[in-house]
């Protein structure tokens, strides 16, 4: 589902001004050394390929939340193994208008089970790519990758 229902009922009160939301990234990934792959996902709204990102439910735990929506988004269970960088996104434009910046959790996920699919209407496809040959894309999402590539045990902060 795009648009979460209490985000819809937001939006009745203040149109498409920015919204500040809390939101998960989960980059899930497989393997390791030289055969490490990440699953990503080439979203409908604009075309781009992308790590498993969404909105967090109210009251809903961030690392549920990132369990959930690779659930939604691919068909796959991961495990959440540790939160790699907390960090705002830049301003978004959606396509009918709505601003957006969102606070983002990125957690570094492990692919439990589940083959990757196009599970929602949010994605045209999935796909898991070798974690050193990453499809181009924008640069504050490649960051979050790079940060749970990294394999640092603490959190990154963004400053």
């Amino acid at each position: 589902m795009p648009i979460p229902p209490f985000v819809a009922e937001l939006r009745t009160l203040v149109g498409t001004l920015e919204l500040w939301l809390p939101a998960v990234t989960a980059v899930v990934c497989r393997g390791e050394g030289p055969d490490a792959e990440v699953l990503l996902t080439l979203r409908a709204d604009n075309g781009e390929w992308a790590p498993i990102t969404g909105i967090l439910d109210p009251g809903e735990e961030p690392a549920v939340g990132a369990a959930r929506e690779a659930l939604e988004e691919t068909g796959v269970v991961v495990s959440i193994d540790r939160l790699a960088s907390v960090g705002a996104s830049p301003q978004v434009v959606h396509g009918n208008g709505d601003l957006g910046v969102y606070l983002d959790l990125t957690f570094a996920c492990t692919w439990v089970s589940g083959e990757a699919r196009v599970a929602d209407d949010e994605n045209v496809d999935v796909r898991w790519w070798p974690a050193d040959r990453l499809p181009p894309m924008t640069d504050w999402l490649r960051e979050r990758i790079d940060d749970v590539l990294a394999g640092e045990t603490a959190a990154r902060f963004r400053g």
